[in-house]
């Protein structure tokens, strides 16, 4: 009898941490909200639990979210802390069980020996904590949402407002005056990993300063236009590339507005030469062909002048004088 009443109080326990239906927040992509609370389990009965298989069956889980149960079946628990936290407890959080070359290929791509690390010298490989740092409570539903899906930093007014595009959650950390705390840059003044929130108002349309697209060697392909607003992630790539500043390898990792053919044939870029043609001829293309602009410049594009010089001496980030230049 004893034996029967101590089960029946541990059956009576389980089911207030697991069953309290009424009172448990609701986690779904739908919702928007993955991240387990102090409210979990009702009132809280199961916050700080580290094991959640004692709760919740491995077979019962996932049964509405089609897109991501069959992982989660072959990953098994492993997988849980990476979308929905630590519930409270010192497990870490697991984001490369599945987003891996094997598992989730393409979410994202990340491959190459250069990544967002926080170590603009480091060749090693990203980390499990480092995806967190800016992807903390991301919903997963596979539709990118800066406000959803990004760590919500700080402003210029030590503000946690809303991020008007993905390049503003960018430059709350690489500007001058307003690095997040633990994580500043102690580089030169004219750095572009701390001045680009200055100079981004500057660099005709690789910014926010209006192009005309009317000087002489004006023209872009197809998808971009002189008034295009051009994210940071069009040039540089955070999770995986082969090239120095992080500048896209491979045309499929960035250029979000670049008609689709062309950016999914794909296209190599390579930097390794300090020039960075490869990667401007994705997005430029003369109307009138000058100065040698009918020229392969190495990835078998064309459509830009002098392209055995180096882009970047007369183009730069945050160029004030003359838009372009």
């Amino acid at each position: 009898m004893r034996i029967l009443k101590c089960l029946f109080l541990v059956l009576s326990v389980l089911l207030t941490a697991c069953n309290n239906s009424d009172k448990v927040e609701t986690v779904s992509s739908e919702s928007g909200n993955l991240i387990l609370t102090e409210s979990h389990g009702g009132e809280g009965s199961a916050w700080g639990l580290a094991e959640c298989d004692g709760c919740h069956v491995l077979n019962s889980i996932h049964q509405q979210a089609d897109s991501i149960r069959s992982i989660v079946q072959s990953k098994g628990y492993d997988s849980c802390t990476g979308c929905h936290g630590s519930n409270g407890s010192s497990e870490p959080r697991k984001c490369l069980v599945c987003h891996n070359s094997t598992d989730l290929a393409e979410m994202p791509i990340a491959e190459g020996k250069h990544s967002h690390t926080f170590d603009s010298e480091s060749t090693e490989a990203l980390k499990d904590e480092q995806c967190v740092e800016c992807h903390l409570a991301s919903d997963m539903n596979g539709d990118f949402d800066p406000n959803r899906d990004l760590t919500r930093l700080k402003d210029s007014r030590q503000l946690y407002t809303s991020y008007t595009s993905s390049s503003d959650f960018c430059l709350r950390c690489h500007n001058r005056d307003h690095q997040q705390t633990g994580f500043e840059m102690d580089v030169d003044y004219e750095n572009p990993l701390i001045a680009m929130a200055d100079n981004y108002k500057y660099v005709d349309k690789h910014g926010e300063k209006a192009g005309t697209g009317e000087r002489s060697y004006a023209g872009l392909r197809e998808g971009y236009r002189y008034d295009s607003f051009v994210e940071c992630t069009d040039c540089h790539v955070m999770h995986g590339t082969d090239n120095t500043g992080l500048i896209i390898d491979d045309s499929k990792k960035g250029l979000s507005k670049l008609d689709p053919e062309i950016r999914i044939k794909p296209y190599s870029i390579d930097n390794a030469s300090g020039n960075n043609a490869e990667l401007c001829v994705m997005c430029h293309q003369m109307d009138v062909l000058l100065d040698e602009a009918e020229l392969d410049v190495g990835n078998g594009l064309s459509g830009l002048h002098e392209i055995a010089g180096n882009c970047q001496l007369c183009h730069s980030h945050g160029e004030a004088v003359q838009a372009g230049m």
